[in-house]
């Protein structure tokens, strides 16, 4: 069986003065500190949560 992709992600960014919805996109993420990182299955749901709060993050694909 193919193995799954996945995407690795660090927070870069402060959620300080951010929208809520920002907030609760980097906590969805699996993220809530600055250089906490998560690795994540490469899903369109997963990559919409990037798009959306990519200015917080550094993406690295793997």
């Amino acid at each position: 069986m193919a193995e799954k992709k996945t995407v690795t992600i660090t927070q870069v960014g402060s959620p300080i003065g951010r929208r809520a919805d920002q907030r609760a996109t980097l906590i969805g993420l699996g993220l809530n500190k600055l250089h906490r990182t998560s690795t994540l299955e490469d899903t369109p749901s997963v990559r919409g949560m990037i798009a959306k709060v990519a200015h917080l993050l550094k993406v690295e694909e793997a």
